[in-house]
């Protein structure tokens, strides 16, 4: 129902280029030039010129995005209300997807919890690294993206989405199991200010988690090598070749010779996990359905983590 330039137009303007929006919309380049032109003339106004081998987008242009939000939300947030004219309305395809820990560990719990609650619904995972999920919540492929907060995600006050928070999830020291520091039950960050370290490819969101994270602990990390696989960080640490960040949800092989330490601190270091929909669709009922489980999934990880006191209640 809504005009398909306008995703279009607003892939450009997310991403800069007429080669990456075409590669979200799932058009050739020539298609995404067509469908901005034709729209420019239908409409009698430029809405984007050349820059270099860039394109930029006009003040008029601008001027109708943000009218597309608020029309792309307001679709949306329509098909939530007609969904109660339905006598079927939990029912079809439900499509999740999530970075490799979330894919591991929560969206299995939250399909399995699905299929318990609401078997009418088809729900399909999809790994997806935090800024591909909003591409990919952006080109309606899937539903709902559980995300890590990072710089290079959308803002919380984008309004082409609803940012709901899950978690914060704890992060680990992992080094050899004979290292020094392995002899203590917790570290500091800092204490491993001067070892060699394992890090993700630039560009990703693991790397941009140590480096913030090492960042806020008042030293930029020696990088000796890069692993964008578990597998390959945990056997590069457990040989002796580096330390390593890694989050609590994060699976390493048993067979390696490794200790993973929790991190002191006040606060202790954690990153942000989050539930990422389109705009104005979160109350679609199997979209609703798929929110509510993966809140209870997390909820349920965060209660399972936390230390007990044998002296106190439980919550």
């Amino acid at each position: 129902m809504i005009d398909r330039r306008l995703t279009v137009l607003r892939a450009v303007a997310r991403h800069g280029t007429v080669t990456a929006a075409a590669e979200v919309c799932h058009l050739t380049p020539s298609a995404v030039s067509h469908q901005l032109q034709a729209l420019a003339q239908e409409l009698d106004v430029p809405l984007v010129e050349r820059v270099g081998r860039n394109v930029r987008l006009t003040p008029a242009a601008h001027a109708l995005l943000a009218h597309a939000d608020t029309l792309i939300a307001q679709w949306e947030q329509a098909r939530a209300d007609l969904a109660a004219y339905r006598d079927n309305a939990l029912t079809g395809p439900l499509r999740l997807c999530g970075f490799s820990s979330a894919a591991a560990v929560l969206l299995p719990a939250t399909v399995t919890q699905l299929r318990d609650t609401s078997p009418q619904l088809t729900v399909q995972v999809r790994e997806a690294e935090p800024r591909r999920a909003f591409d990919l919540l952006t080109s309606n492929d899937v539903d709902i993206g559980a995300v890590v907060a990072t710089q290079d995600i959308p803002t919380a006050t984008d309004p082409a989405f609803e940012q709901h928070f899950l978690l914060h999830e704890p992060l680990d020291l992992l080094v050899a199991r004979e290292h020094p520091l392995a002899r203590t039950p917790s570290t500091a960050l800092a204490d491993a200010s001067t070892q060699p370290w394992i890090v993700g490819t630039p560009g990703s969101a693991y790397h941009q988690l140590v480096w913030l994270t090492c960042a806020s602990a008042g030293f930029v990390p020696h990088v000796a090598h890069y692993a964008d696989e578990w597998d390959t960080g945990a056997a590069l640490v457990a040989r002796g070749f580096g330390v390593a960040l890694i989050p609590r949800l994060a699976h390493v092989p048993e067979a390696h010779q490794l200790a993973r330490l929790p991190l002191s601190g006040h606060p202790a270091p954690t990153r942000r996990l989050l539930a990422a929909v389109r705009a104005g669709s979160g109350e679609q009922p199997h979209i609703a359905a798929g929110l509510a489980a993966l809140r209870d999934v997390a909820a349920r990880y965060v209660a399972s983590t936390r230390p007990q006191d044998p002296g106190s209640a439980v919550d």
